[in-house]
């Protein structure tokens, strides 16, 4: 029973919800009591919701849990092709969305057909759809929890898809009841006392991870803002303004971020900041830990792991990433004379120049240091004496970008053999305007890379 509620969101324009555990525990009760009763919901079966940063959001990943429905949650951003897709793989019953993504469900066609429900978070009516808010205020606070087995599915999230389409994945009722406790604990280093804000998108694993299970199992308070797209600006102020102990981000947001003037806000209750989703370069963290005295913490994971049962509904590929009692992440690494690990980048991106294997991560963190760039992707590209070169692709902050493109790549090249090695500067440049990204932010280097190898 902290004295921090369990949820408190803002909606940026003044309006706020706070929930005590004991308030979610009786909302979440009469959520359970929506899907099981109006929805016609039996355990087992999967629901794909579509939701922004709303309280809804949090109430319904609860209910989900008490009733055995498995959500499969995805993206704003998805279209009518998209999650007419995501129907027909998942056989889900239900779909679970606002007044933004309804017109998208409704031109389905006929594949709806099997749906139980659907479901409208969002004020007023629209034919054929279930109202939640309505039915929640009418719905009985006393719910018995189905019982689960372990290894029953409890959530199905997809990859970000940085090598390729984006996989379905699906995680057990202990695999982040029992796993994330460890994330919590440790990583976050969370207590009943903290007030912890991750930026995720709610269409990601991450947000399982880190806006329910991570923190809520520790008792703390998870801070959340109605943020339609990451905004410096906003967490900035948001920072300042409110008590906010733990925040976490993907290293794209912390880059964002370290370009506007760091100095000119204080995060008074500001204790500890961790990063998750692709490695974060050294002169970020550098900036960041100046201007605010913490340093980040990273984390390394995927959708895929933290327990994770299965690769869904494909034996196959889920059998593929299993050696013994272990499971390949698909990840390159070394081992130093400590004993410590050391990411190197994903095994696809992973460079062999010459008999030299490249980490694309080095190189690109070399490269940031330079005053002249703002983000750079490096890839293997084709040769024929190497067999494969370092290629860097590089976004120029606005002071170089009239510079003589030549005499840039070679200061460049440079600066990369001065900081790293001279077997791993890059051998071709190319000046971009923007990197290709996931959703969440991650840099497709297998985009790029694809792109270097359909020119041989």
């Amino acid at each position: 029973k902290p004295e921090n509620p369990a949820l408190w969101w803002v909606s940026g324009d003044g309006e706020e919800v706070k929930w005590s555990f004991e308030e979610l525990g009786v909302l979440s009760r009469q959520a359970a009591n929506v899907l099981s009763g109006a929805c016609g919901l039996q355990p087992g079966d999967r629901v794909i919701w579509i939701l922004p940063r709303i309280p809804e959001w949090w109430l319904l990943n609860v209910a989900c849990m008490r009733t055995g429905t498995v959500p499969i949650p995805g993206r704003q951003q998805l279209t009518a092709k998209d999650i007419l897709h995501g129907l027909q793989k998942s056989k889900a019953k239900c779909v679970i969305t606002d007044g933004s993504v309804a017109p998208a469900v409704d031109s389905g066609g006929p594949e709806w057909q099997s749906l139980k429900a659907k479901l409208l978070v969002s004020e007023g009516h629209r034919e054929g759809w279930l109202n939640f808010r309505e039915l929640l205020k009418h719905a009985p606070s006393d719910h018995h929890c189905v019982t689960t087995k372990r290894q029953d599915p409890m959530a199905i999230y997809f990859t970000s898809g940085t090598t390729g389409a984006p996989k379905r994945t699906a995680h057990s009722h202990s695999s982040y009841g029992i796993g994330l406790t460890v994330s919590g604990r440790y990583w976050l280093d969370l207590t009943p006392s903290d007030i912890f804000w991750n930026t995720s998108d709610t269409g990601w694993a991450k947000s399982g991870w880190s806006s329910i299970f991570s923190p809520w199992i520790q008792g703390a308070c998870v801070f959340a803002q109605k943020m339609p797209r990451f905004d410096p600006s906003i967490v900035f102020e948001s920072l300042s303004r409110f008590p906010i102990t733990v925040f976490c981000s993907a290293p794209t947001a912390y880059r964002m971020l370290v370009q506007r003037r760091l100095s000119s806000y204080k995060f008074r209750s500001l204790r500890h900041c961790v990063s998750a989703g692709e490695p974060i370069n050294p002169e970020v963290t550098g900036e960041w830990e100046e201007h605010t005295g913490l340093d980040i913490h990273e984390g390394y994971g995927q959708a895929e792991t933290v327990c994770s049962d299965t690769l869904q509904d494909d034996p196959e590929k889920t059998e593929a990433t299993i050696r013994g009692k272990f499971y390949v992440t698909g990840d390159r690494g070394i081992l130093d004379e400590d004993g410590y690990f050391w990411f190197v980048g994903r095994a696809d991106d992973v460079i062999n120049s010459a008999g030299y294997r490249i980490g694309p991560f080095e190189v690109e963190s070399a490269l940031i240091e330079h005053p002249a760039v703002v983000e750079a992707a490096v890839v293997s590209s084709p040769d024929p004496i190497r067999g494969e070169v370092v290629k860097a692709f590089v976004v120029l902050t606005s002071k170089y970008v009239s510079h003589d493109p030549e005499k840039l790549m070679h200061e460049l090249q440079d600066h990369v053999r001065k900081v790293t090695a001279p077997c791993k500067y890059p051998r071709k440049m190319e000046f971009v305007q923007q990197l290709p990204k996931t959703i969440s932010g991650k840099i497709r280097r297998n985009e790029l890379r694809q792109k270097e190898w359909r020119k041989v």
